[in-house]
């Protein structure tokens, strides 16, 4: 599911699909924002001057019902809407292409705000702040609006303003399977009460024979920065991801405990984390499709993912990632806003564009969006009802969504995904990791 998550995690780009993705962004973050300025300067997307409105999608478990709904507005209006289906592979390879040869779609799948800041600050994402005012506006959900801005002084530089809307809210958290839980003597239907409660969990589960647990290498920040909030404000998580605090803090140094103490306890599933620009695929299919992990940390899209490509298997659940044991805050879910769009401005169907995306994200349709795909609707007026059964440990807690200004730094996210490796390697000790995340930080 690569970034197909997610994204977003508390901040506009705090990593995220999720975008996926997630979910979940490594590959889009290192993009150059001067690169996509000059190619961009001047002139409209080819694709705009068409008889139909272009999307290109980045999601693999949102596509049918992306196509429906298309499907359903060109009925009803007589507009056109092309979806081109790109996939989270190849997605930002095929962004950043088009934005150089000038030929942009009319709007596009936003994930991570990494990978989305340099199309931003090139004008290639319409500023839907004044959209935002009022009406349209007042229907998200507060946190989905708070983390979708990008405020003053934000470390990417983004001009500071609102650049896509979502039908998504999403979160990140532990999906288990629940006939090896019940093979295992456990029950799937109560989380665990605290992370050492769980950590024996994953014990009795490798006895079974059984990967006990696993997640992508790409989505060890989403893990992290979940498990900080035992031990940090959200104004302390700030601070650190904008260079105020150390990273060599207690709260830090017991977060990253975390990961020590999982592979100590010999749970991580292969004793080593999946790399590369498939990693989150790799654990979704070990997950879904092979069923040969009993546990895995991943984004709410994941249930879309699992309906797309192992829609015979519904047979799991969901709830956050377990409390520390010696937490001092109420930890708090990484999440905010995933699924959505961005409009290309400069497009000639620019407002057609915009029309479609404020259709996409009325109720109405996020109604539809929840059951056809499914997930946790950014809307205020859907119900609960629709959220499906596999998502509603996690959607229980979906109000306790971090809210930071800020993201952690590219290269610090690029340093903490790399240490979380090596520590589960015993390459790097904790401390040392910490020391590698405040040099990262202070060569920002």
């Amino acid at each position: 599911m690569r970034r197909d998550h997610t994204a977003q995690t508390a901040s506009p780009a705090a990593a995220p699909f999720l975008s996926r993705r997630g979910f979940l962004g490594a590959v889009g973050g290192g993009l150059a924002a001067t690169t996509l300025a000059a190619c961009g300067s001047g002139g409209s997307s080819s694709s705009g001057g068409g008889s139909e409105v272009v999307f290109m999608n980045q999601s693999r478990g949102q596509a049918a019902t992306l196509k429906a709904l298309a499907k359903q507005y060109t009925q009803q209006t007589g507009v056109k809407i092309r979806i081109d289906d790109v996939g989270p592979t190849d997605f930002l390879t095929k962004l950043q292409s088009s934005s150089q040869s000038r030929d942009m779609p009319d709007m596009y799948s936003v994930v991570d705000g990494h990978s989305m800041a340099p199309y931003y600050k090139a004008g290639w994402a319409m500023d839907l702040t004044d959209q935002m005012k009022g009406g349209w506006g007042d229907t998200f959900r507060p946190a989905t609006l708070k983390t979708t801005t990008f405020g003053a002084d934000n470390p990417q530089h983004v001009k500071p303003g609102i650049y896509s809307a979502h039908w998504e809210t999403p979160a990140l958290g532990i999906f288990v399977n629940a006939a090896m839980y019940k093979a295992a003597g456990l029950d799937p239907d109560q989380a665990p009460a605290s992370m050492s409660e769980f950590i024996d969990q994953l014990r009795k589960i490798k006895k079974s024979g059984k990967g006990p647990f696993w997640f992508a290498t790409s989505l060890s920040n989403q893990v992290i920065q979940s498990y900080a909030s035992n031990y940090m404000s959200d104004e302390e998580l700030n601070a650190t991801f904008v260079g105020k605090n150390s990273w060599k803090s207690t709260g830090w140094r017991k977060t990253l405990q975390l990961i020590a103490d999982l592979r100590d306890a010999g749970v991580i599933a292969t004793g080593s984390l999946p790399s590369g620009t498939t990693d989150n695929p790799t654990v979704e299919k070990a997950f879904f499709n092979t069923q040969g992990v009993a546990a895995i940390f991943d984004g709410t899209s994941a249930v879309g993912v699992a309906r797309a490509t192992a829609p015979d298997f519904t047979d799991f659940r969901s709830f956050p990632l377990p409390k520390a044991d010696d937490g001092t805050q109420a930890p708090r879910l990484v999440g905010g806003a995933a699924k959505g769009a961005a409009v290309n401005p400069r497009s000639k169907k620019a407002a057609e564009a915009l029309k479609f995306l404020k259709w996409l994200t009325a109720a109405k349709q996020q109604q539809v969006w929840a059951k056809g795909v499914p997930l946790i609707p950014s809307a205020r007026a859907v119900s609960d009802k629709d959220v499906p059964e596999q998502l509603a440990g996690i959607a229980a807690k979906i109000s306790d969504v971090q809210l930071v200004q800020n993201q952690i730094l590219e290269q610090v996210n690029t340093a903490l995904q790399k240490g979380t490796q090596a520590l589960i390697l015993k390459e790097r000790t904790v401390d040392q990791v910490l020391g590698d995340l405040d040099a990262a930080q202070k060569s920002a």
